[in-house]
Formats: C-alpha cells, structure tokens, sequence
C-alpha cells in the first residue's frame, strides 16, 4: 500500500476498511455481554460494512467482472455474501443486546464477514491486482475515498429468494442515512 493513504489504490483502501472492521469486532468481542457498548459497536460495524460493501458494489464488482476471468461468477458469489451479511444486519439492529438471539446473530456476523475478507484478501485482491492496470486501480481508490461520504450507513437485504442487487443503492440513499444516524446518535458513541 502507498506511503500517503490519499493515494491508495482500489485494494488498499479496501483493505483499510477490512482492517477497521477487525479492530471493531476485536472491541465488540471485549465489550461485556448484553451492555449498551456491545450494541454501540455493534452499530458502528454496521455502518462500515454498509458503507465497504456498497462502495464494493459499485466500483470493485463492475472492475471484476470486465477483467478477471470467470469475473461474473466471482461478482455473483461476492453480492450473494453481502446480502447475506446484510440480512444478518438487518436483523441485528432489530434486537437488543441482552437478548440471547443478539449475541448469536453476532457471531454468524463475525464469522460470514471474516471469511469474506479472507476470501478477498487472500485470492481476490491478489488475482484483481495482477491483472487490472495500476492506473485504474488508482482511480477506484480515489472513487470509493470520494464515495465514503455518501454511502449508504443502513443495512437493505435484498428479499429472501431475490437475486442480490448489482446496482448500488440511488444516489440519496446515503444522505438518508446520516440524518437518521445524527438524529438517533447512532454510531458516534462508540466510534472512539
């Protein structure tokens, strides 16, 4: 990865966002069972990986598709993980963090987003890099550090036996978000 994060490339910056969704869970994990910081955390997790996964959606898949081999079916079984992420999402916002069903949520969360970063570090990252040129990897980075802002911070499964969307989430989506995350606090008090 470049010195100056501002330059990072498409993989890097990537693989930033997969670094702090590490150290997160590493918070979620010392956090105590069923306290109000567990669930705090636990929404800031879901706003990163709202916001990673939509930014994948829209400059890293489309990338995958055209230049890897075999890259429709990598984007394929990539959006069918998130949506399945999503929904795990989704339903953790709607429990509490003392209940039992939470912490159970929270584990097939940690363990479905660790493999997916696994899989991307490790055979998708390696295999985009050796053939995509540097030149656009470079310019995705800078679109998914200009996209940061506006992405979307609320999980959106799609319907249980609906394909997952290949687009990414319209335009005002994002700036929804952030009001209802400002007005509800939500994700700024554990974002330490």
């Amino acid at each position: 990865m470049p010195r100056d994060p501002a330059d990072a490339d498409l993989i890097g910056e990537l693989t930033a966002d997969h670094l702090k969704v590490q150290r997160l869970f590493e918070r979620v994990r010392a956090a105590g069972p069923g306290s109000a910081e567990r669930k705090e955390l636990t929404e800031r997790v879901t706003i990163e990986l709202v916001r990673h996964g939509a930014l994948e959606k829209e400059h890293l898949y489309p990338a995958v598709r055209e230049h890897l081999p075999g890259g429709a079916e990598w984007e394929g079984r990539e959006l069918a993980e998130h949506a399945g992420i999503e929904r795990v999402l989704a339903e953790l916002e709607r429990r509490g963090p003392a209940e039992e069903e939470f912490d159970r949520l929270l584990l097939v969360l940690v363990d479905r987003v660790t493999a997916h970063l696994l899989e991307e570090e490790q055979r998708l990252f390696p295999r985009m890099q050796a053939v995509c040129p540097a030149g656009l990897l470079r310019e995705l980075g800078g679109k998914v550090r200009a996209g940061r802002a506006a992405a979307p911070t609320r999980p959106r499964p799609p319907a249980p036996r609906t394909a997952p969307a290949v687009r990414p989430p319209a335009p005002g989506t994002g700036l929804l978000d952030r009001v209802r995350d400002f007005l509800t606090g939500r994700g700024r008090r554990a974002s330490g």
